[in-house]
């Protein structure tokens, strides 16, 4: 009987916890959410691509720069080879 009480105990104490979701510092926020309308939810996914592009985009230029013309300027500014 010792591992049904303390089954139960670990189910009462789960319970207990799910109860208070909807109370608490979250308890408003959980209660306003929504689900996204399609408009809002595309208008969502295309600003996040951009960004993912403008970021991508970034990181290729400062990769080219350090591959392509960094060694360029060490070797013509400090007379130095890689």
């Amino acid at each position: 009987m010792a591992f049904l009480d303390r089954a139960r105990n670990v189910q009462d104490n789960l319970d207990g916890r799910l109860r208070g979701v909807g109370h608490g510092k979250y308890g408003r926020i959980l209660r306003m959410a929504r689900k996204p309308s399609t408009e809002e939810y595309v208008k969502v996914l295309e600003v996040t691509a951009l960004g993912a592009v403008v970021i991508g985009s970034v990181g290729f230029l400062i990769y080219v720069f350090f591959t392509q013309t960094g060694p360029w300027l060490w070797q013509n500014l400090f007379g130095g080879g890689l």
